[in-house]
């Protein structure tokens, strides 16, 4: 690794303060044992190429960081697009938990009327509160994560139309542009097909992250692990089979196959 300047940036999505830039072309993300013991499972797997390289455990002002690649580190002004993977962003155990100690939320209930006035039912209105299971799975219903099997973070996106012109505007209609993220796309499904660790874990709640430049230069990777649990031996999962509670199948690869058919019909022929 080569000494690279800071680079100044704004988040815009995931909780403030997680963060932080590094020295030496590094980013730090605050620690999370689930996610460091899956960057360090990916090290040895085939999808090593398409995560960012991990460093292991830093730590800053008292605070324990996993340290990775900063993957914008060789773009010039790059754009950037986070599309959450998967046909729902809540584990299993998240639902079973909420069950066994439902406690109504009234926050919960107010994120949801700012969003829909309409979308409590009767009892939710005269307890000005909802489950939090209620909430997950009315959240997932709002983009394209249950009819797609991902969705474009920071746009509202819920049919395949919205979904492609929110493409079209991220890659300003460039061809070029396209074919790369095409190409990567389709080279990460073939990897991810073949992997040990995917096959072996529920993955979800974890992104692709999309950058390009001006030079026509593009990258695609896995980024975001901290929901990815391995799964109880032998389970595996094809990652396509719909989701019922029980199953583990997360959508990932049914997410991938509709964004991979969406971008390919957003081409010319050629």
């Amino acid at each position: 690794m080569t000494p690279k300047k800071p680079q100044q940036w704004l988040q815009v999505v995931g909780h403030a303060g997680n963060f932080h830039v590094g020295d030496y072309g590094t980013l730090l993300k605050r620690y999370c044992k689930g996610e460091q013991q899956c960057y360090l499972r990916l090290m040895a797997d085939t999808l090593r190429s398409f995560v960012p390289a991990y460093h292991g455990v830093v730590q800053r002002d008292k605070q324990d960081y996993n340290m990775m690649d900063n993957l914008l580190t060789h773009f010039n002004t790059p754009a950037i697009m986070d599309c959450k993977m998967g046909s729902r962003t809540y584990l299993e155990e998240e639902l079973q938990m909420a069950r066994e100690r439902p406690q109504p939320r009234n926050d919960m209930y107010e994120k949801m009327v700012a969003v829909d006035p309409e979308a409590p039912t009767a009892q939710e209105r005269a307890q000005q509160a909802v489950l939090k299971t209620r909430y997950m799975q009315w959240r997932e219903t709002l983009s394209s994560t249950t009819t797609l099997g991902f969705r474009i973070e920071g746009f509202r996106t819920k049919s395949r139309e919205q979904v492609t012109e929110a493409l079209s505007s991220f890659v300003e209609s460039s061809a070029n542009i396209m074919w790369g993220y095409l190409r990567q796309l389709k080279q990460l499904r073939q990897v991810l097909e073949a992997s040990d660790f995917f096959r072996t874990h529920e993955v979800v709640g974890s992104s692709l992250l999309f950058v390009h430049d001006w030079t026509g230069r593009t990258g695609v990777w896995m980024i975001d692990f901290g929901k990815t649990v391995v799964l109880p031996s032998p389970l595996t999962l094809d990652h396509r089979t719909a989701w019922v509670e029980g199953n583990r199948e997360d959508g990932y690869l049914w997410g991938l196959d509709n964004l991979i058919d969406i971008l390919g019909n957003m081409l010319p022929l050629s």
